[in-house]
Order: C-alpha cells, then sequence, then structure tokens
C-alpha cells in the first residue's frame, strides 16, 4: 500500500533509512532525523512544483517502511527511485509498490516513461529488475540517458519502463485472472 509522503512518518522511516544495508544505495541522504524531516519538507515542495512525486510504503499493517519517488520529471518522464528497510527485504513489497506507483504514474499523472537507474553493485535490485517483465534494459536505447548517469565514480545499469509496456501487462494478467475464473 502506498500513501502521500507525511512529515509524521520520518521518525519511523529515518532509522530504516539510515541502516547501512539501506544507506548507500539511495538518493534520501540525511545524517540526522532533523535533517530527514528538513529533506521531506522539501520533497513536499517538490511535488508541488511537479518536479517529483513521492509516496511512502506501508506494510500489511499500515505501517511506513520505505518510499518510492519519482524524481527529476522532464517531459512526461522521471527517474525511479525505492527503497525498503532492512527487516522488509525479500517480502514481495518492493514489487507490489512499484506496481502501484507505475499505475498511478501513467494512469493518474499522466507519465510516459520511467527510467531506473540501478547501482551495478546493488545485485539485490539489478535481480528484481530483471524479474519485472515490462521493464527493459535501457543501456543503448537511451545511450544519451545512460551516459548522463555514469559520468561520476559509480557505475548504473540503467533500465526504462515505458507506458504501454506496463499497461499492456496489466491488461493480460488481468485478462487471465477472468478467464481462470470463468473456466
Amino acid at each position: 500500500m502506498l500513501k502521500k509522503r507525511e512529515l509524521q512518518d520520518a521518525h519511523i522511516l529515518f532509522p530504516l533509512l539510515n541502516d547501512q544495508a539501506v544507506k548507500p544505495y539511495v538518493r534520501e541522504k540525511a545524517d540526522s532525523l532533523e535533517a530527514y524531516y528538513f529533506l521531506m519538507n522539501r520533497f513536499a515542495q517538490q511535488e508541488d512544483n511537479g518536479e517529483l512525486i513521492s509516496r511512502t510504503i506501508m506494510d500489511d499493517w499500515g505501517s511506513p517502511i520505505g518510499a518510492i519517488t519519482l524524481y527529476d520529471i522532464e517531459q512526461r518522464a522521471g527517474f525511479m527511485a525505492t527503497w525498503l528497510g532492512k527487516p522488509f527485504f525479500g517480502k514481495g513489497y518492493n514489487q507490489y509498490a512499484k506496481e502501484q506507483f507505475l499505475y498511478e504514474l501513467f494512469v493518474e499523472h499522466d507519465i510516459d516513461l520511467v527510467f531506473l537507474k540501478v547501482n551495478e553493485l546493488n545485485a539485490r535490485s539489478i535481480a528484481a529488475m530483471n524479474k519485472i517483465p515490462y521493464a527493459a534494459k535501457a543501456d543503448e536505447t537511451f545511450s544519451h540517458v545512460y551516459e548522463k548517469i555514469n559520468q561520476g565514480e559509480k557505475r548504473f545499469k540503467l533500465f526504462a519502463i515505458h507506458k504501454d509496456a506496463y499497461l499492456l501487462f496489466i491488461n493480460e494478467r488481468e485478462q487471465l485472472v477472468v478467464d481462470e475464473l470463468e473456466a
């Protein structure tokens, strides 16, 4: 489940974000709870300005466990980043959050293209990306974006999710459910 980012969740999210299993891989860098409050406040302002879209990922009981964000929105495209607290790794929350968020982006916000840059050292995230049937490796098809994200020390793999590919996947999956119910 996703919800709009709220300052009241910072005290729960910050310790999860600050864990060494998470912190090296995220864009949301804050060294203190106060700095994290400031960052979340800035996210709210950026969302109001149409620069990003950010949601809190909730567990089955409604507790905040991570975040998913579309950054750098330009020309109906942006970069998606997601993180979960270590206790929630491998439980399916990331995949579920991505699907919910992509639906919101493509249907409610009229985004056409979502990029994901994955640190080449983050084997867990690369494996997760390779499991997503509607995500395409984009190092070559968007070489200008690939070159741009790899200008620093860290190296990234680039993936792209096109609105049409995602919506086709969702429609096919729903049709399979209908066919199974009718059988």
